[in-house]
């Protein structure tokens, strides 16, 4: 069923939110537009957390497609969180509407953090394709485990919003990810591996 889905059709589903979201901008509602701020950094985090779970659950389920289709499909997921995460910094500027309030907000703790998730994606989605994997040859693996940095900001950006009370949703959303992550270093680093046979001397 998975590998049947072609590029361009994964495409139109990852952008099915978003479509979504701006409809609800031809209303008349003067606060439809603000409205979208959650739900654009909600999908970036979702998209991001998608990605990197392919492998961890790659590794759970290892006589199973779907998470190899995942893992063959995981740079289309975080290039998506990459686009929601852009969209959901244009609905912040405007939405703050002067350069003074953005600037007066930009060393608070939750705003912070955002904004250096948002660099860090920039370079990642730049090299989530096969040219910069050929250009870039072995440093392209070490660049994209930035995505782990990205992550723990994002986290920390969603949970102090609004004084914290963001931290059950972002618990929430974050939990899976966590803990499959603990298992993946398990399963590398600290699984039980069979001991050789001993050798006649």
């Amino acid at each position: 069923m998975f590998a049947r889905i072609s590029p361009y059709l994964l495409w139109v589903i990852l952008s099915l939110p978003a479509l979504g979201m701006f409809s609800a901008l031809t209303g008349d509602d003067a606060r439809a537009f603000h409205r979208l701020l959650h739900p654009t950094g909600e999908f970036a985090a979702r998209f991001m957390i998608i990605s990197m779970l392919a492998t961890p659950l790659m590794m759970l389920f290892r006589t199973h497609q779907w998470p190899r289709w995942l893992v063959k499909n995981r740079r289309y997921f975080g290039v998506a969180a990459f686009g929601y995460a852009a969209l959901h910094t244009v609905v912040y500027l405007v939405d703050e509407g002067s350069l003074a309030r953005i600037l007066g907000e930009v060393t608070h703790f939750d705003i912070l953090t955002g904004w250096l998730a948002f660099l860090i994606f920039i370079p990642l989605a730049a090299t989530s394709n096969d040219w910069a994997l050929r250009k870039l040859g072995t440093a392209w693996k070490p660049l994209q485990r930035w995505t782990y940095a990205a992550a723990v900001l994002t986290l920390l950006h969603w949970a102090s919003l609004h004084n914290w009370s963001g931290w059950a949703p972002a618990a929430v959303h974050f939990a899976p990810l966590a803990a499959l992550s603990l298992y993946r270093i398990w399963y590398q680093y600290f699984r039980k591996r069979p001991s050789r046979p001993a050798t006649a001397a």
